[in-house]
């Protein structure tokens, strides 16, 4: 009888522990997502650019990324209010290679587009750092 229920404390142990991990990762991939969306808050594209992940920079070329973020972002004026839906943390996504990514929400208000839904994607890089490897806003 001590075995299953030494077990069941050990699952739940480690299950703990995990989402603390995952807690952990989730709360520092969406610090560095806010200080790349205040480059890109800033019309600071090429920045945003140099401080994406080497994933990114390896597949959208610099100007190719801040023509695209021009005409994207550029209409919708100044943001007016940004709020954190949510923040997941996955070892796998589709289309990318397997590795540590947080998918973040953002309800964002701007100027001119009332209500938009910013999809950000840092992944964790080889040196420890988040950093950006997917922008979309709808």
């Amino acid at each position: 009888m001590k075995s299953p229920l030494l077990f069941s404390m050990l699952l739940a142990f480690v299950c703990l522990t995990q989402s603390a991990l995952a807690d952990e990762k989730t709360d520092a991939a969406t610090v560095s997502t806010k200080a790349w969306l205040d480059l890109v808050d800033a019309a600071k594209y090429k920045e945003s650019w140099q401080d994406a992940a080497p994933f990114f920079k390896e597949r959208v070329p610099e100007e190719i990324w801040t023509n695209a973020i021009t005409s994207v972002r550029g209409p919708f004026g100044n943001v007016l209010s940004r709020e954190l839906i949510g923040a997941r943390y996955t070892k796998s996504l589709p289309g990318v290679p397997d590795g540590e990514y947080v998918v973040i929400q953002f309800k964002t208000a701007f100027q001119n587009k009332a209500e938009a839904i910013e999809t950000i994607t840092p992944m964790l890089t080889s040196n420890g750092a988040w950093k950006v490897s997917g922008y979309f806003v709808k």
